[in-house]
């Protein structure tokens, strides 16, 4: 089911990332080269918030200690077998919306 998280005017600049709540849970979303994306927000060596990270060769970097994210798949860079959750995102009418 698609939950709201934000109005499409909050969304990140381009290759930013930004933290937004749904529900319990924290979501990363990522804009890289104008394509949105979402994923769990918490890094999986040390818990670190991606959405405060940056964009940087059309990953998402965690700003503790520099891990990778694919945007679209959640792999981490050094380690394809290792992921977090990526969710399907939508905008409309304004409204950007996420299913967990």
């Amino acid at each position: 089911m698609f939950t709201k998280i934000a109005a499409q005017s909050d969304l990140p600049a381009m290759n930013q990332a930004k933290e937004f709540t749904c529900g319990s849970k924290e979501v990363c979303v990522a804009n890289v080269n104008g394509a949105y994306s979402a994923m769990d927000n918490v890094c999986l060596h040390q818990g670190g918030p991606l959405g405060q990270g940056t964009i940087e060769k059309g990953k998402v970097v965690c700003p503790w200690h520099a891990w990778e994210y694919d945007p679209q798949s959640g792999a981490v860079g050094h380690n394809p077998n290792a992921r977090v959750a990526v969710y399907p995102l939508k905008i409309e009418n304004g409204d950007v919306l996420v299913d967990l």
